[in-house]
């Protein structure tokens, strides 16, 4: 389980410093943006979302010790289920937003329904798919 435990440091590493960008970036700024990759200003989803995201890598730095352990797998499991809970939290914002069309009537056309699922994206989007690697360690400690 070393290599476990070598994943879930550096995927707790990134979690914590993309917590980090959230509550500073909500403090300073509007929002930030970089390529595909932006961070919301908002109160809610950059500081809210800031900190479930920051208590989310301190809990895969917490369980990455040995992950052999019950306990320590749990830690490893609850920072994903907050990715996961926040990831799916934005991306079922994106997928309201697709559907009203504005002023133009009531449903969106097709160039701006797929327009809203470009980028950029926030953090926790690209945290999604490394978080749930958990669900193969779960299934390997039955």
């Amino acid at each position: 389980m070393k290599l476990g435990s070598i994943y879930f440091a550096l995927l707790g590493t990134v979690t914590l410093a993309f917590g980090l960008a959230d509550l500073i970036v909500t403090m300073a700024t509007d929002s930030f943006s970089w390529g595909i990759l932006e961070i919301p200003g908002d109160m809610f989803r950059g500081g809210w979302g800031g900190l479930v995201v920051l208590f989310a890598g301190l809990f895969y730095l917490s369980g990455a010790r040995s992950i052999s352990d019950i306990r320590q797998l749990s830690k490893v499991a609850m920072g994903s289920i907050l990715i996961c809970t926040l990831a799916g939290c934005d991306v079922f914002a994106r997928v309201t937003e697709s559907i009203p069309g504005g002023e133009e009537g009531w449903f969106n056309t097709l160039e701006g329904f797929l327009g809203v699922y470009a980028p950029p994206y926030p953090p926790v989007i690209f945290l999604l798919p490394f978080s749930l690697v958990v669900i193969y360690y779960i299934r390997k400690a039955k």
